[in-house]
């Protein structure tokens, strides 16, 4: 069977700092890489979105200027963009966009930017910068779905693993009930004092690892790809790629963070 991925980048005019664009580039290659068709399309302000369209949305960090502008263009689009992940699309959010998803972001100087609530969460600006790599190992749940859908027996050990660069100021709390994407090992993730990071709701996904994220947790990259796929498709396995060179860009990425104080 010939399968094919409708790709949706929100605000990549507005919202793509520290290489997010990345993101796209390693979902698209490794689509492209097993013979799955791939349709990007960019979702802006004053754009529609259509639910029914997309199987996988990415949405990057921007400053506080830039997420209010889109902040204000994200409430006309929050009852789409809810019901496509209540009908199985799969979403990445990256900082601000994370933020974004959230309830509210509280800036520093008490300005509100009202989120549309698909994250049971919300940020609050503080004085500590958050700056550094980001190890975080994975939920036990998430995990186990990953071992059962990556294609490939190699570095099963690192699979428990994801590695990123951090730069942020807003500090996330998840409400009670909402699973965070995994635990801080090194970095401060989503607070700095919980040792949470990121947060998990059906197919969506927001975190803090900018740098980019999926080109060097190719894991997750298929898991993405994969879980977007079953919505069009049901269960589909992927097959085997050579991940030899990611695996060392992601182990040597871990090194360096370990190393550090």
């Amino acid at each position: 069977m010939k399968y094919a991925l409708n790709i949706c980048h929100l605000y990549p005019d507005l919202m793509d700092t520290y290489g997010d664009r990345g993101n796209i580039i390693t979902l698209v290659k490794r689509c492209q890489w097993r013979g799955i068709k791939t349709t990007l399309n960019h979702i802006s302000v004053g754009d529609k979105l259509d639910p029914e369209k997309h199987d996988i949305y990415f949405f990057g960090g921007g400053q506080d200027r830039q997420q209010m502008i889109v902040g204000r263009d994200l409430q006309k689009k929050a009852k789409d963009l809810k019901k496509a992940i209540e009908q199985s699309s799969t979403l990445l959010a990256i900082c601000g966009g994370y933020q974004l998803l959230q309830n509210y972001f509280k800036t520093l100087d008490g300005t509100m930017i009202k989120g549309i609530g698909l994250f049971d969460a919300h940020t609050l600006g503080s004085t500590t910068r958050m700056i550094q790599n980001l190890l975080v190992e994975i939920n036990s749940e998430l995990y186990s779905d990953i071992t059962e859908i990556y294609p490939s027996t190699v570095n099963r050990e690192l699979l428990t693993n994801l590695i990123g660069f951090e730069n942020h100021s807003g500090k996330t709390y998840l409400d009670k009930g909402l699973k965070p994407l995994g635990k801080v090992i090194k970095g401060a993730g989503n607070n700095g004092e919980d040792k949470t990071e990121g947060a998990v709701y059906k197919n969506a996904f927001g975190c803090y690892l900018h740098g980019s994220l999926l080109p060097k947790n190719l894991h997750f990259a298929d898991y993405l790809i994969t879980k977007a796929l079953k919505r069009r498709y049901g269960s589909v396995k992927l097959k085997p790629l050579d991940d030899s060179i990611e695996w060392q860009a992601h182990k040597a990425a871990i090194g360096k963070t370990r190393s550090r104080s």
